[in-house]
């Protein structure tokens, strides 16, 4: 069920929410704890059935792990044996659920590497990736070294199955902690409606929603005319087409986002900001601050920190981060473009902590562009199906494949008498990409340049006294960038649902990129 459908906004979401406050208004808290989890359930298993087996058995296995990590780290202080179970327990936690995770997601991509080269034939057992093993995985992993460290409290299996389940962030995030979201279902002010919590939620959920269909499903179709084209793409049909991937991936990915914090406030949960403006940053650093936050604090915490982080020299420092994100790019995708994509990353955090080693200084909008840059020409590499159709854009990006001028602008600038034979070779090959791409991507570049985010408007993320590449706004037009429950943001909120409905009438929901993830 996409969040992006009738049957979840008409049908699915209003029935959770009602038949939850209900439960808990009639005082049957573990009944509503249950409705919630067995509507997550539902939510889970309407994409394939079978899905469920591996997400209930992850659930079940976990949850017995965790509760032996808490019993022997009760008694560990008074008995050797359960201190040496404990060093037993955890890896065996960690190796199940990299094992799921591998066995699903990597299987046929190793195989397939390994019958390369070395020759022979594996058969490849050709397995349906499960539908957000990735993010349940990596959530487990999570909560066991939690346990481990007594950083979650031991809660019963229902509130377990919860934590996991819950649907509005189960099928793509954000990554959270046991500890971050179990007391807020706990807390008794929030098993009761909450009106505020509401208007937040739809706000959310509308601009979510208006991001996912009018924004992020145009410029798919232009980024698929671009990856897909059969013949050498010109240097302004490559940059549109990057810079539309560019746009259309953060807007899919933040709309989901949005979609999953406005579903969560219904149910009084305020869900972890996991989007910042990551295209205003000024370095790789701060993008990765600023992008998938949750996923970054993740391979901080759990990844980066434990190989060494920057403890052990600079040398192991610049180790530990490539590593880190190679295998942030490996967790992503089964696919060399994947291993890529996480190694240039990788690379180039490398390259930013030794500029800074050094003691060198870079303007903003200098450091700005170069990181825009990098980031659009990476996600080039992230989506091409293979790395000869990454190298092929990116060929055509520096002009190596020629460049064309749309017609009108040829004929524009033509006048120019100096222009005039320079120009004459642009007009004959018009562009691959319709007109009305430049105005998208210049209209919405404004948008993400010039506004505050939805996490900003919403005041989940606190106003900074100073921050670089964002526009300042004054005490007169805060009143319409700060969310109030009154009647203007209801207004906002309703045109802003009304037209993402009306487009939902004339086009099929689209699922969400990283469902592929």
């Amino acid at each position: 069920m996409l969040f992006n459908s009738s049957a979840y906004i008409f049908l699915f979401l209003p029935c959770v929410i009602v038949g939850y406050f209900l439960l808990n208004r009639w005082r049957f808290v573990t009944a509503a704890t249950a409705w919630l989890v067995l509507s997550s359930l539902f939510f889970y298993g309407c994409w394939k059935p079978s899905y469920l087996l591996i997400l209930t058995g992850s659930i079940i296995i976990n949850f017995a792990l965790g509760t032996m990590l808490h019993q022997s780290g009760r008694k560990m202080l008074i008995s050797r044996r359960h201190r040496l179970s404990r060093s037993i327990i955890l890896p065996f936690g960690i190796l199940f659920n990299l094992s799921l995770l591998g066995y699903y997601k990597y299987a046929d991509f190793f195989l397939s590497n390994v019958n390369r080269a070395l020759g022979i034939s594996f058969s490849l057992p050709q397995l349906l990736l499960p539908l957000a093993i990735s993010f349940f995985t990596f959530q487990q992993i999570a909560y066991l070294l939690d346990c481990s460290r007594d950083n979650a409290k031991e809660y019963d299996f229902l509130s377990y199955c919860l934590f996991v389940s819950f649907f509005p962030q189960l099928i793509a995030g954000p990554i959270v902690h046991h500890q971050e979201m179990m007391p807020q279902f706990l807390r008794l002010r929030n098993r009761f409606f909450s009106f505020p919590n509401a208007a937040l939620g739809l706000f959310f959920f509308s601009l979510g929603l208006f991001k996912k269909v009018w924004i992020a499903d145009q410029f798919s179709v232009w980024a698929g005319m671009g990856f897909s084209s059969k013949t050498a793409l010109t240097f302004f049909d490559a940059w549109g087409t990057a810079l539309s991937y560019t746009f259309q991936l953060y807007f899919d990915f933040s709309g989901y986002t949005d979609m999953a914090i406005g579903s969560a406030l219904f149910f009084n949960i305020v869900l972890p900001v996991n989007f910042d403006s990551p295209y205003q940053a000024i370095s790789i650093q701060d993008f990765w601050r600023r992008w998938h936050i949750t996923l970054s604090r993740w391979l901080r915490d759990y990844l980066y920190i434990p190989l060494g982080g920057n403890r052990k020299g600079q040398l192991r420092t610049y180790l530990n981060l490539f590593i880190t994100f190679l295998l942030a790019g490996l967790w992503h995708g089964a696919g060399w473009t994947f291993v890529l994509w996480g190694a240039l990353h990788g690379a180039a955090l490398v390259v930013h902590r030794l500029w800074k080693n050094l003691g060198l200084r870079m303007p903003a909008v200098v450091g700005w562009l170069l990181t825009f840059l990098f980031i659009s020409a990476t996600w080039v590499v992230f989506r091409a199906a293979s790395l000869s159709e990454g190298l092929h854009v990116l060929q055509s990006m520096i002009g190596l494949n020629g460049v064309a001028c749309s017609p009108s602008i040829v004929k524009l600038l033509a006048k120019i008498s100096p222009l005039q034979e320079l120009l004459t070779g642009f007009s004959k090959t018009s562009l691959l990409l319709p007109a009305e791409t430049g105005w998208y991507l210049l209209f919405f570049s404004l948008v993400l340049f010039l506004l505050p985010n939805s996490c900003r408007i919403g005041g989940l993320v606190a106003e900074e006294k100073k921050e670089a590449l964002r526009s300042r706004i004054n005490h007169a037009t805060r009143f319409f960038f700060r969310f109030q429950p009154n009647c203007y943001w209801a207004v906002v909120s309703g045109i802003l649902f009304a037209m993402a409905l009306y487009r939902l009438l004339r086009v099929a929901p689209t699922e969400f990129l990283y469902f592929n993830f």
